[in-house]
């Protein structure tokens, strides 16, 4: 079998155009870890490392000899991160709404797993990679089932600093569209490594559900 890479087999998911559009995004399932705090902080570089672990110990296991049911070669998923305000930052906004406290950022991260991944053997990986790597985070680690549902995304080029602006035309286009938002929090996938890449370079799709 081919092997899967999101890059070319779902790129209506992970690399749309520079403009809002509609799409429709199913349930699939992820490790995640939530948090609160600066994302510039060290605590979400090791909550990040995590989930690469795990997300590894899954890809690798072939190399091992172990094949699970239903495996195939894949790329590793990208990092994606479910973001909201604390209630003392929302108020902050409420005042200001320009201002962002980052310290004030709740936080879901994760990373999607292939359809074979069942339950059973995500937590079998968290165990192993325990065993291997001991880290405080693998404790709060979830493996959930996730639908974006009816959304309104577009591929934000640029500083994370930058984002308001594709966020405007996003609203924008619910306005043209008679689309609103079913929620505050929005998904954001990063289909850069902010480590390796100069910030003007970027690349992020943002993602809000709407009805």
């Amino acid at each position: 079998m081919m092997k899967h890479e999101w890059k070319k087999q779902e790129k209506s998911l992970y690399l749309p155009k520079n403009k809002p559009e509609l799409v429709t995004v199913p349930s699939f399932n992820f490790f995640t870890i939530d948090g609160k705090g600066n994302p510039n902080h060290e605590a979400f570089a090791e909550a990040i490392g995590v989930l690469y672990s795990l997300s590894y110990g899954i890809k690798m296991l072939p190399k091992k000899g172990i094949i699970p049911s239903g495996y195939y070669d894949y790329s590793i998923y990208p990092l994606e991160g479910i973001w909201d305000l604390s209630d003392e930052g929302k108020a902050t906004q409420i005042l200001d709404a320009h201002s962002l406290d980052k310290n004030e950022l709740v936080y879901k991260i994760m990373i999607r797993q292939p359809d074979f991944v069942t339950t059973e053997l995500a937590m079998d990986t968290i165990e192993t990679v325990s065993k291997k790597k001991p880290h405080p985070l693998l404790e709060t680690v979830k493996f959930e089932a996730i639908e974006d549902g009816l959304s309104v995304q577009i591929l934000h080029n640029g500083p994370y600093d930058n984002e308001p602006e594709s966020f405007e035309r996003m609203s924008q286009f619910c306005l043209e569209n008679n689309l609103e938002r079913t929620k505050l929090t929005h998904r954001e996938i990063y289909i850069s490594d902010a480590r390796k890449t100069a910030p003007e370079k970027l690349k992020t799709v943002l993602r809000i559900s709407v009805k």
